[in-house]
């Protein structure tokens, strides 16, 4: 999608996004309109795309509707997910259907909306590298662009085990790719690895596949001890407020690492809805069908190697993480990678490289996600979605972004956003609430 009007022939902008995915888009939506805040994202893929190949028929957002791009910063802006519903004349229908959990496809679509109609977003333009003489010169495939500030939001990349790769799309894939496989998976014997919310789906849509399409068997392997469900409860939710990542933010590194480990399922659960679907199409199976040889349960359990058999398939080696010693080994034909992902590198950023600071392999970062670096202090370079250890695990999640996005428009502009009412949790001591008390 080419960029219009005024900031097309811009020969000098504000900002640069690197990257449009929604936390680059919700930065170009609260900057929407902004005169004084001439700016240009681009993004190397064809058009908008967030994780396509992973919206599985019933796959839900785990976030509320109202953490979408810019409500919680902005209600007003115009690329809110009720405009969006408002100008596909479906708000109605969308109350009325009274979703308990939105589904993801209508929220990928919802984002698909904002890139479109935003004209400051480019797609099909990769940024090869970023150089600094006093300004920002940004070179993609196709031009050179000049700017005060850059954001990088490129998101993330797909993550298997190291013995897994030479097997890529020869048997094993991962899970960002699989609708691209999952038609051929028909009387196979197959095991999905990863005990979150993508591993789940991924288990559920295999084993309620009509007879002519499922799979002859089906093993679920996950490192946890159990199938656990996110936390979604009223108090944890308070992880995913504004203060109280200001609160982390504080921390010493060390601590910081030991909260995001015991809060994890926080965010990397899986949602009550789909494993009580999972554990009703279960008993369908074995109690009503009497199919009982169809699947198999595997927690506590890690991957070893899985090695390629003379005749084409592979063996699947778990080791028991209590019980040591002890092994297991699954003749499959094919693996499904539900193992998350890792920050993308960014290569564009080789030329400023020795000039930015790092703590523990992430570029260290200011209270306004601003990085820490050797140029001049009215020259920005602002990350988002790449700090998990500085910022906790909203940093990697829908929850606070638009409050994110905020912080950077709001240092760019130099002003500050108003006050919210603060968290009914006191997070630190030294903030003496909770502790006055009157006669």
């Amino acid at each position: 999608m080419p960029a219009s009007g005024a900031v097309e022939q811009a020969s000098h902008l504000r900002l640069v996004g690197i990257g449009a995915g929604p936390a680059n888009l919700s930065l170009a939506a609260l900057l929407h309109g902004d005169s004084g805040q001439p700016n240009l994202f681009f993004d190397r893929k064809p058009s908008f795309t967030w994780h396509d190949d992973q919206l599985i028929n019933g796959a839900t957002l785990q976030v509320s509707i109202f953490k979408d791009l810019v409500s919680l910063s902005d209600p007003t802006n115009r690329f809110s997910f009720l405009s969006y519903l408002h100008e596909h004349g479906r708000i109605y229908h969308f109350l009325n259907a009274q979703f308990a959990e939105v589904p993801r496809t209508e929220f990928r679509n919802y984002l698909a909306w904002a890139a479109e109609k935003n004209e400051n977003v480019v797609f099909s333009e990769t940024v090869e590298r970023v150089d600094f003489d006093g300004v920002f010169r940004v070179t993609t495939d196709r031009r050179q662009v000049t700017a005060d500030n850059i954001a990088v939001g490129v998101g993330t990349v797909p993550w298997v085990p190291e013995f897994a790769l030479p097997y890529l799309d020869a048997g094993h894939f991962h899970v960002s790719r699989y609708l691209n496989h999952a038609r051929n998976l028909a009387g196979k014997r197959i095991v999905v690895v990863g005990g979150g919310q993508s591993g789940a789906e991924t288990f559920l849509d295999l084993i309620s596949r009509p007879d002519s399409e499922r799979p002859a068997w089906v093993s679920w392997v996950s490192k946890r001890r159990n199938y656990f469900p996110i936390d979604d409860s009223t108090f944890t939710n308070d992880f995913y407020m504004p203060e109280y990542s200001e609160y982390f933010y504080r921390l010493s590194e060390s601590k910081r690492a030991e909260l995001n480990s015991a809060h994890l399922l926080s965010s990397d659960g899986i949602s009550e809805s789909t494993l009580r679907a999972i554990y009703q199409q279960l008993y369908r199976l074995q109690f009503i069908e009497r199919d009982e040889h169809r699947f198999g349960l595997l927690p506590n359990r890690t991957v070893v190697s899985a090695d390629r058999t003379a005749t084409g398939t592979f063996e699947v080696t778990l080791r028991h993480n209590d019980e040591s010693g002890q092994s297991q080994c699954l003749p499959v034909d094919a693996v499904v990678w539900a193992t998350g992902f890792r920050p993308t590198p960014k290569k564009f950023l080789d030329p400023l490289k020795d000039r930015i600071e790092t703590e523990n392999g992430e570029v260290r970062v200011d209270e306004d996600f601003a990085v820490a670096w050797d140029g001049p202090p009215d020259r920005k370079i602002f990350v988002q979605n790449a700090v998990r250890g500085q910022r906790g695990l909203p940093d990697v999640n829908l929850s606070l972004n638009a409050w994110r996005a905020q912080r950077i428009a709001n240092r760019l502009r130099g002003c500050s956003a108003p006050e919210m009412a603060m968290s009914f949790i006191d997070w630190s001591a030294k903030s003496g609430r909770g502790t006055q008390w009157t006669a």
